[in-house]
């Protein structure tokens, strides 16, 4: 079941336009196997920041934007497993969708960036983390910051670093498992290039292609995914995103 409520959630946050940076099969996994809120989780490139669903409204606001940002904090939704009996006549419908007990916030930490220094807005007061114990005091505001260091990370894959003579595409997910891609090169065709598995869950292909602007989506379990290793985007009317990359 845990599969299941990872798409579910990733449909439930995608609809409202907010999550298209972290599409990750992993990284919606860790969420979804947190046993509740607590101290700052650092996963792959994100940091994930949880607070208890008891407390009002809760921000996150970052030194190096000079905390000019709030991001704020969102409820985590989980379906519930029940049999789809019929409603009776006069009852209402029940929710689909139950609390999880904390809400939270993804973010995708800056490449440059090897300690996030920040300050959470709870109930509109500004604080430090009281999860985090790692602090410090600013010299010239005199503020208390939370601290958090982050762990030095490879450098990603990215459509460009493969061979020269086309895009190199990469997509993590769990072994054994079918992954294509698919875009504006093959009239989005979702079965027509298939990755090839290698260690660790690292699905991967190059596809010969000339000078050109590509869009192009992964297909994981009947899914669309964007590219976590490419923050470039394009979005139609309707609201679908699509990776986007130019081979120059």
């Amino acid at each position: 079941m845990k599969t299941i409520k990872a798409f579910v959630l990733l449909v439930m946050i995608s609809a409202i336009s907010w999550a298209a940076d972290w599409e990750t099969y992993e990284l919606i996994d860790r969420l979804l196997t947190l046993p509740g809120p607590g101290a700052p989780v650092i996963f792959e490139d994100a940091v994930i920041f949880t607070a208890s669903s008891d407390v009002r409204r809760i921000g996150v606001a970052f030194a190096h934007e000079n905390f000019t940002n709030v991001y704020w904090y969102r409820h985590l939704l989980i379906p519930q497993d029940r049999l789809f009996a019929p409603i009776p006549e006069g009852k209402k419908e029940p929710d689909p969708y139950i609390e999880a007990g904390f809400q939270f916030h993804i973010f995708e930490v800056p490449k440059n960036i090897r300690e996030l220094e920040y300050r959470l807005i709870i109930n509109g007061l500004w604080t430090i983390d009281p999860t985090n114990p790692n602090t410090r005091r600013d010299p010239v505001s005199g503020i208390s910051l939370s601290v958090l260091s982050i762990p030095y990370r490879a450098v990603n894959p990215h459509p460009l670093n493969g061979l020269p003579s086309g895009l190199d595409f990469t997509f993590k997910g769990p072994p054994g498992e079918t992954v294509t891609v698919a875009g504006n090169f093959n009239s989005w065709d979702p079965f027509m290039y298939e990755l090839k598995e290698g260690p660790g869950g690292i699905y991967s292909i190059n596809i010969p292609l000339p000078s050109g602007t590509y869009q192009y989506v992964f297909f994981h379990r009947g899914q669309r995914y964007l590219d976590p290793y490419n923050s470039s985007r394009i979005y139609s009317r309707d609201g679908s995103a699509a990776s986007v990359i130019i081979i120059p």
